[in-house]
């Protein structure tokens, strides 16, 4: 079965794998938590996902921002300075033996409770914080053949509601949209806005192509997503025209390219949208132009000189 952008290929150096949980490494099937912790009861907790490429954790420092972001509108502290969990990154991809092609799930709750309750004030200990590296490599058909896409009725909320921009723990609106995508036959879900205009994916950012130029929503009922910033600071140093703006599904279908970004696959696209072929069905010029540019960007982030 297809699981959209994050289809991998299978590793079995994973079933192997050493998790820290706490600062302290445990063998893949002795890592657990307590059914009293914050992120099993309510998903109160915020995560990153994390791309060790070359040595290098790709773009950490924002990554780290937006993690420390998510647990200050929280109202909690992760317990840990920005460079001790580097050092606890560190710590575990050693562990692992762990160099690149790996995707790091940083997960960080408000800690264990007293009792299955909701209130903060029942957590009776530090926030838990769990690093799961596994190697993991996108399939290659994703990045070249892309996904297909299918409108789903749940929306992208108003931050008044929740907020889109916190990378919680909380995602059952994300969870219904990937299975309503699922039953209709689609790789992922298009999630609109309140207003109905497109706003992105369930686990991925979108954009379209149209007459050369790129159009990604207006980031309002999205994630603050790393790689769309980064494809869009591509697209602004390559003279790529591109647009953060309201548009709706009559414009998207009509587009000449659509592609997904996320940590995990980089940049991958997107053929069909609801049953319609997107452009001539096959990924798109432009959309090539920028996997190779984001490539080549997350070379640099790491020190790599391609010869």
């Amino acid at each position: 079965m297809a699981k959209g952008t994050h289809e991998y290929t299978d590793d079995e150096r994973n079933a192997n794998i050493k998790i820290n949980i706490d600062g302290k490494l445990y063998p893949r099937d002795k890592a657990k938590v307590s059914v009293f912790d914050s992120n099993f009861v309510l998903g109160d907790g915020v995560w990153e996902g994390i791309r060790l490429h070359e040595g290098e954790f790709i773009f950490l420092d924002k990554h780290l921002d937006r993690l420390w972001e998510g647990s200050k509108a929280l109202d909690f502290d992760p317990g840990i300075t920005k460079e001790e969990l580097t050092n606890r990154l560190r710590k575990t991809v050693k562990a692992n033996g762990m160099v690149t092609d790996v995707h790091i799930r940083l997960m960080v709750s408000r800690g264990e409770k007293a009792t299955p309750y909701q209130d903060p004030r029942v957590t009776i200990s530090q926030p838990t914080i769990v690093i799961i590296a596994e190697y993991k490599t996108p399939k290659p058909a994703t990045l070249s053949k892309g996904v297909t896409l299918f409108t789903v009725h749940v929306r992208r909320g108003n931050p008044d509601v929740q907020d889109p921009a916190i990378n919680s723990h909380s995602k059952l609106n994300c969870i219904i949209a990937c299975i309503q995508a699922t039953k209709a036959g689609a790789d992922e879900a298009l999630m609109l806005d309140p207003q109905g205009f497109v706003a992105t994916c369930n686990s991925t950012h979108f954009f379209i192509v149209k007459d050369g130029a790129v159009w990604t929503s207006s980031g309002n009922y999205c994630l603050h997503g790393i790689t769309r910033g980064n494809v869009i600071d591509l697209c602004e140093a390559n003279g790529i025209p591109v647009s953060q703006k309201t548009f709706s599904l009559t414009e998207t279908y009509s587009a000449d390219e659509a592609f997904v970004t996320g940590t995990f696959a980089g940049i991958a696209p997107v053929r069909s949208i609801d049953g319609r072929t997107i452009g001539n069905g096959k990924r798109g010029k432009l959309t090539k132009k920028l996997q190779d540019l984001y490539l080549q960007m997350i070379d640099r982030e790491a020190g790599v000189t391609r010869v």
